[in-house]
């Protein structure tokens, strides 16, 4: 009865500081609107929403929350969480686009970089703006578009190949309990390239975020878009982080999560295949320990025919941590000769620790090429054995182990400034 009350009590005032801001925001008043009233409607889940069934939001409702505030922090404070150094690094500061600490400058004149809150007449931003993150789906996708105030739009138009890597780099600095919603949209044209990086920290973080955050992401034809994410929150810091991808015919879209620390990671990746000979690959890696809770959520949608979709999750599991994952491939009617494979695979390293995993197939085509596994275990006490027998120790043994198990997803970064932190950072997990 208390989590019902806390969980009321969060929405009404959620909704309360939308109506004392809403001729402030941003975008169409209609649109906020109608998401107001969905989340009105549905709420903050509980665990009766198929969706959230594994997922104890409860843990994230202590205290009071109040709006994001702007806090400039220094550039050394940013550098220090920007491992790119090469890359163009866009900082969204407790949900606030930061311009001024973002680097940006020498851009070819037909990329734009905007404040989302400045591109709402842009014509291209109008097109695709809220037209794939449903808000009829999910009440966190609703509560965002209601209540959005900052973030950013990023457009590579028609042809371009930018080689230099974009950083979105999410920092929380807040010192009172903080409820952030912060919004992009990108479109990438026909033909172009790029890679884009997001990353969620913390910087003298010493009370509880919650960083509700949406982006979308639009790939014409026979776009390459190679998209890296990082979540590296705080003790105190809770992301339910949604994710909406639309692409187009010959398009390739390749992204890969690491999910390093945090006191809640929530994801909904959800990519639609609108169009023939389409490549998709998804790739996630999720290291857990204390009391740690992450859930990742992925629905591939088959739309078209002759589409390759791959999709790997691993995941090592400690103390009393928990991890789901839920990995949907659908595959419609009109998508014949769709090839797509699923698989997720964990390691359990202590009896207090749980594993929810389920991975589906839904296909209503004929002539297709699918399939879906999983597995959960120890590690293997033979390769340890055999290890030893050979002079290593109990625990070297095992972190050779483990790192041998997440080398596969952590390879298939193509960038070697990421390649070399993402190690660093699993090397200092299993330390």
């Amino acid at each position: 009865m208390e989590t019902i009350t806390k969980k009321t009590i969060l929405k009404n005032k959620l909704i309360t500081q939308f109506q004392s801001s809403k001729n402030t925001l941003f975008g169409s008043g209609s649109l906020r609107e109608l998401a107001i009233n969905f989340f009105e409607k549905q709420g903050i889940p509980t665990r009766k929403h198929e969706e959230y069934k594994y997922l104890n939001l409860d843990v994230m409702l202590k205290g009071e929350f109040s709006s994001p505030a702007k806090k400039s922090l220094t550039s050394q404070q940013i550098n220090s969480k920007s491992f790119l150094k090469n890359a163009k690094t866009i900082v969204i500061e407790n949900g606030f686009f930061n311009q001024s600490l973002s680097t940006i400058d020498g851009l070819p004149k037909e990329i734009q970089i905007l404040d989302i809150c400045k591109s709402s007449e842009l014509e291209i931003f109008k097109n695709h703006y809220s037209k794939y993150a449903d808000i009829s789906t999910d009440a966190f996708i609703a509560l965002n578009t209601a209540m959005a105030v900052s973030g950013v739009f990023i457009y590579i138009p028609k042809g371009i190949v930018f080689e230099t890597p974009i950083h979105i780099l999410h920092i929380s600095s807040v010192t009172e309990n903080t409820f952030t919603n912060p919004r992009n949209l990108i479109v990438v044209g026909e033909n172009a390239q790029v890679q884009l990086i997001e990353s969620y920290q913390s910087i003298d973080s010493t009370a509880t975020t919650i960083n509700n955050a949406l982006t979308e992401i639009v790939i014409e034809e026979n776009a390459n878009v190679n998209h890296y994410k990082i979540q590296d929150e705080s003790e105190f810091g809770y992301l339910i982080n949604t994710t909406q991808i639309y692409q187009k015919s010959k398009s390739v879209f390749t992204t890969n999560t690491f999910i390093l620390s945090g006191a809640l990671v929530r994801n909904n990746l959800t990519i639609v295949l609108d169009g023939e000979h389409i490549e998709t690959h998804l790739n996630g890696l999720y290291l857990t320990k204390d009391n740690q809770v992450v859930d990742n959520h992925t629905l591939v949608d088959h739309w078209k025919s002759n589409c390759n979709s791959n999709e790997l999750y691993k995941g090592i599991i400690e103390d009393k941590s928990s991890a789901t994952f839920n990995g949907k491939i659908f595959v419609r009617k009109d998508a014949q000769k769709t090839n797509a494979f699923q698989s997720n695979k964990n390691i359990l390293l202590s009896d207090d620790g749980t594993v929810n995993t389920k991975p589906q197939l839904e296909i209503y085509a004929d002539d297709v090429k699918c399939s879906h596994g999983t597995s959960t275990g120890k590690l293997d006490t033979d390769k340890i054995f055999y290890l030893r027998a050979r002079g290593l120790s109990e625990l070297s043994a095992k972190k050779m182990l483990m790192h041998a198990f997440a080398s596969e997803v952590v390879e298939g970064i193509k960038l070697p400034e990421l390649l070399e932190y993402v190690e660093a950072k699993v090397t200092e997990r299993f330390e």
